[in-house]
Parts: structure tokens; sequence; C-alpha cells
């Protein structure tokens, strides 16, 4: 038989709210988005497969579905029936932030921060880059992807924009 005093009861019961305190909170911190994961399911409208033309060029950029606080994507570009370029994407949230993260033609990475996230659009940039320093995507409202790449090369300013549409 266990017998226990009104202090020994006290000291029990705050021991084991604090127990309990701590399990929920180590719970939550392992179920629960951060602020920059939540965020990156704002751009849930950028996974799926979209396509467009650059004259005669077939462009295309595959991007799998937020997971894991990593969206990937692949983008290729067929010209004569031959890949002309390719690139390995991620846009990766972090606990400071939203990170896109590019290697064009396989080449080692380059890290763009998330600058601008609205419902429709989302923008990263790395001023230290020369080209790019800016990309945007954004899903008009007639659910065209518009990207748009902007930097210096050679020189010049350059701004680039591609029409993609959601393959079916």
């Amino acid at each position: 038989m266990v017998k226990r005093t009104k202090r020994g009861a006290v000291s029990l019961v705050i021991t084991g709210v604090i127990g309990l305190s701590w399990a929920e909170s180590a719970l939550a911190q392992q179920t629960a988005p951060t602020d920059s994961a939540a965020s990156l399911e704002r751009i849930a409208w950028l996974a799926g497969v979209w396509h467009g033309d650059l004259g005669a060029a077939r462009m295309e950029e595959h991007w799998i579905p937020a997971e894991g606080q990593l969206m990937l994507g692949v983008s290729r570009t067929l010209a004569g029936g031959r890949t002309a370029a390719f690139e390995f994407l991620r846009i990766e949230a972090r606990e400071d932030d939203i990170f896109y993260i590019a290697q064009p033609g396989g080449r080692p990475p380059t890290e763009f921060k998330a600058t601008r996230l609205l419902d429709r659009e989302v923008v990263f940039e790395n001023p230290a880059h020369d080209h790019p320093k800016i990309i945007r995507y954004r899903l008009d409202p007639g659910g065209a992807l518009i990207v748009q790449i902007e930097g210096d090369e050679c020189g010049e300013h350059l701004v680039q924009n591609f029409q993609f549409r959601r393959r079916l």
C-alpha cells in the first residue's frame, strides 16, 4: 500500500503536468509546420507539368507537390528533337525563409531567397548572382504560368519572359 501525503500528491501532479506539457510540446514541434513550410503551401499552384514554346524550341517544367518542406522540379528545353538545356530545381522551406535552388546543366547549386510571396506569385532574388538575379513565377488569371528572369549578362541588363501552360 502506498501512503501519500498532501505534499507528495501535489508534487506528483506537478510532475505529471510538466511531463504532459513537454510531450505535447515535442509532438507539436514534430507536426506543426514552420512559417516557411506553411508559406510553401501558398505556392502549391506551381505543382504539375508545364510546357511552352520559345521560337522553334519547346520548354517544359515539372514540379512535384511540396512535401517534407521541399518542392522538386526539373526543366528541359528541346530544339530540333534534341535536349538543348536542362536544369535541376528545388524550392526549400527553411527555418528562416524559402529558397529556390537552381542547378542548370547539373552545375553546382545557386540559391535565390524568396522576397515576395502572394497567392499567385512568388519572387526569388540573389543580387550577387550575374544572370539571373531575380526569378518570378506568376499564375495569371487565365491559368498560364508566367516565368520572368532578370539579371546582367555581358554588361547588359536582360529581362526574359516565358509563358507555360499546364499539360493535362
